[in-house]
C-alpha cells in the first residue's frame, strides 16, 4: 500500500521546531521538487483537469451532494474586510467564528435581495457556494491564500467580467452592511461579515481522474475531486491509526491534511507549533511504525508551497543511516 500525504505549510514556520518521526522520514526518503503551488493548484495537476478550471464552487457543492449541473458556480466565501490606514486587508473565516444561524440569516437576505442574478448555498457557515447569472472568466486564489494582503478589488479582476462582479459585490457589501446579525456582532466587538471573497469561478469539470483509489480530507473540493473521479472519498479520520484501522490493505491512496495552512496564514505561530506537535504524534509517528511493520509499503509526503517538495521512503530506505534527520527549517 502506498499512501500519500499532503501537508500544504508544513514548512513554513518551523524555525525552531522538531518532529523527529517526520524528520526521518524526509531524511531516508528520495526527494524530488517542481514548483511552488496552492493546494488547489496542486489538486487540479493531480486529478488530470487539463484546461478545466479549478471549479472550486462546483466541486463544493458536488461534495455536499449537490448537483451543480451545467451552472456556473463560484466559492463566496465570507469575509471581513479590514481597512488598515491606506490599504483594505481580508480576513477569511478561519480567523473568527460564524455561526449556522448567523449564516443561513445573512445567505437568505442575500438570495432574496438578488433573486434571479445570484443564488448563494451555506454548505456550511465559512463556506458558500453561488450560482451564477453568467460565467466569469477569471482566477483568484482562496481567501486563506491571500489572508491579510493589500486587495484592490478593482485592479484583481480586469475587463468586463471584473466590472459586473465589482457592481455586485458592491451591493452585496452594503447589504451585509447593513443586516442585523453584522449590527449584533459589532456590537459584541466581533468582525462584521461585510464581503465574500469570490473564487474557483467554472463549471463543474466534465471529468477527473484519480490516481488514488481512495481520497481522505476535510477540504471539500478534493472530496469533490475524488467524487467526481470514482474514487472512495471521506472525510479525514483524527488520526493515522484511525485511518489505518479502516484503510485497504493495497493501492495508492491519498490523505489530505490542511490543518497548517490557516494558522500559517494568519501568523498564529504559537498555535502552528501546537498542529506540527499533533501531526507528530497523530500522524508521522504511527505512519512510520505502519512502514517499519511492513502495514505500509511507502510513503510519500508532498509538501506543494514549498518548492513542490515531494519525499518518497519505503522501509529499505530507513536503513540509510548516513542520511540523518535535520530539523524541519532545513527545509524552509
Amino acid at each position: 500500500m502506498h499512501c500519500e500525504l499532503i501537508v500544504p505549510g508544513l514548512f513554513g514556520e518551523a524555525s525552531g521546531i522538531r518532529a523527529p518521526n517526520l524528520e526521518l522520514l524526509l531524511a531516508r526518503g528520495r526527494v524530488s521538487s517542481s514548483e511552488s503551488q496552492s493546494l488547489e493548484a496542486w489538486l487540479q495537476e493531480a486529478f488530470a483537469l487539463h484546461d478545466q478550471p479549478m471549479a472550486a464552487g462546483a466541486l463544493t457543492l458536488i461534495a455536499s451532494g449537490g448537483a451543480p449541473g451545467e451552472h456556473c458556480w463560484g466559492r463566496t466565501d465570507p469575509v471581513h474586510l479590514r481597512l488598515m490606514r491606506d490599504r483594505l486587508i481580508v480576513v477569511p473565516i478561519a480567523a473568527f467564528a460564524l455561526s449556522r444561524d448567523e449564516s443561513d440569516s445573512l445567505v437568505a437576505e442575500l438570495n432574496r435581495h438578488f433573486t434571479g442574478a445570484l443564488s448563494i448555498t451555506a454548505v456550511e457557515p465559512g463556506r458558500w457556494c453561488a450560482r451564477l447569472e453568467s460565467h466569469f472568466a477569471f482566477e483568484t486564489g482562496s481567501p486563506i491564500d491571500v489572508a491579510g494582503r493589500d486587495v484592490d478589488l478593482t485592479l484583481r479582476i480586469g475587463g468586463e467580467a471584473g466590472r459586473r462582479w465589482a457592481k455586485l459585490l458592491n451591493e452585496i457589501q452594503m447589504l451585509l452592511n447593513a443586516h442585523p446579525v453584522n449590527q449584533a456582532r459589532e456590537a459584541r466587538g466581533e468582525p462584521a461579515v461585510n464581503s465574500v471573497w469570490l473564487w474557483g469561478v467554472g463549471q463543474a469539470p466534465r471529468e477527473a481522474q484519480s490516481p488514488w483509489q481512495s481520497v481522505s480530507a476535510n477540504d471539500p473540493v478534493a472530496l469533490g475531486l475524488a467524487q467526481l473521479a470514482g474514487a472512495r472519498h471521506r472525510p479525514l479520520p483524527s488520526s493515522a491509526q484511525a485511518w489505518l484501522e479502516r484503510g485497504p490493505q493495497e493501492g495508492r491512496h491519498l490523505i489530505v491534511i490542511d490543518a497548517l495552512r490557516a494558522p500559517l496564514a494568519l501568523g498564529h505561530s504559537a498555535e502552528y507549533r501546537e498542529c506540527i506537535a499533533a501531526l507528530e504524534e497523530h500522524w508521522f509517528a504511527p505512519m512510520l511504525g505502519a512502514l517499519r511493520e511492513e502495514r505500509v509499503g511507502m510513503i510519500t509526503v508532498h509538501v506543494p508551497d514549498a518548492l513542490g517538495a515531494s519525499f518518497e521512503t519505503i522501509r529499505g530506505d530507513l536503513r540509510r543511516f548516513w542520511r540523518r534527520p535535520k530539523a524541519l527549517e532545513h527545509y524552509a
